[in-house]
């Protein structure tokens, strides 16, 4: 049987490389090839994916419809991982894989489970779907809830200060579950999702574990044996940050930053959104429910390798998240 052909958009990212690697650990199933832009071609990045097995090839999403097409002519299933910043770049992406006959067009979600009109990032992506249903492009919904590595504080004594992101961990009362996953499970989940007849033209919550942030924080306490102070973030200090960013978002990119956490936060804190029952309200199917085999990484397993060192910190290599997340740090503490 022929390997599917996966192209994916974003191969460099986190979640990216979390799919190259999901796909590339299923062996001879796939051919992969990563669509990268012409200027990026020769990156380092793109030479250790090649070096790897993976095809690079040039694509470049700003340019002519038809050499986009010809790009996608050979691809089964085409999947977008790229930046929040960058939604509206699918909309031409989406009407070359229709015209190249791609079987299945996975767009950029891999976000938290939350209803239409709650997030703006989610409504940012809700226009993307839209779009694939009018031109009527097979696809599938994937979201994954709340990253493991950006889920937990940092500790006291500093211990974990080159891995943690130190976001805002204890929202409302701390006792809202939310579903959580480890990111490199993400592309373990997609290797099994986009050969999947029941996942077509579906959204599906790809998680690990529900977790409350009590929970989270006890955990570590527990493996860690240090003692973390309790700064619960309230609802009314969201809301007042959420309507202080609307107004100044758009002129400023670290606004729309925080805007963006900020919803993210009252969404999975305090409204309960990213759950798998509230998933399952809203139409999707759930990991637990169609790979009850799929042997996840534990959460508890996770925060050990935090404390052995053994960790990889997340967005490494971009200056510019990692600032505006000391930026969101600081102003949820009422310091910007």
């Amino acid at each position: 049987m022929a390997p599917t052909r996966v192209a994916l958009v974003g191969a460099a990212g986190q979640t990216g490389s979390s799919i190259v690697e999901g796909l590339l650990e299923a062996g001879d199933q796939f051919s992969i090839v990563a669509l990268t832009r012409p200027s990026s071609i020769t990156k380092p990045a793109n030479g250790n994916l090649k070096d790897r097995g993976v095809e690079i090839r040039s694509f470049d999403l700003s340019g002519p419809e038809e050499p986009l097409v010809e790009a996608l002519r050979d691809i089964d299933v085409l999947i977008c991982a790229i930046a929040a910043t960058d939604q509206e770049a699918q909309i031409p992406l989406a009407t070359a894989a229709k015209k190249a006959q791609v079987k299945r067009f996975v767009p950029c979600a891999f976000i938290t489970v939350a209803p239409p009109g709650r997030m703006m990032l989610r409504d940012w992506k809700e226009d993307i779907y839209n779009h694939i249903k009018r031109i009527h492009l097979p696809y599938t919904i994937i979201d994954v809830g709340w990253w493991y590595q950006i889920s937990y504080p940092r500790l006291p004594s500093g211990k974990i200060d080159y891995v943690a992101m130190n976001v805002p961990t204890l929202i409302g009362d701390g006792n809202v579950p939310s579903a959580l996953t480890d990111l490199r499970d993400i592309g373990r989940y997609v290797a099994k999702i986009v050969v999947d007849e029941r996942t077509l033209n579906k959204y599906f919550l790809a998680y690990d574990e529900l977790l409350t942030p009590n929970q989270v924080v006890e955990e570590l306490e527990r493996l860690s044996g240090d003692t973390i102070p309790r700064e619960y973030l309230s609802e009314q200090t969201l809301r007042e940050k959420i309507e202080t960013a609307s107004k100044l978002y758009e002129t400023d990119l670290s606004q729309a930053f925080l805007k963006a956490s900020a919803e993210y936060m009252l969404s999975w804190g305090i409204n309960g959104d990213n759950t798998p029952d509230n998933a399952k309200y809203l139409g999707y199917l759930t990991c637990k429910e169609l790979y009850p085999d799929f042997q996840s990484i534990s959460y508890t397993s996770y925060l050990q390798e935090v404390l052995d060192g053994e960790a990889k910190p997340v967005y490494e290599d971009n200056e510019e998240i990692r600032s505006l997340t000391i930026s969101l740090r600081e102003s949820m503490d009422g310091k910007a």
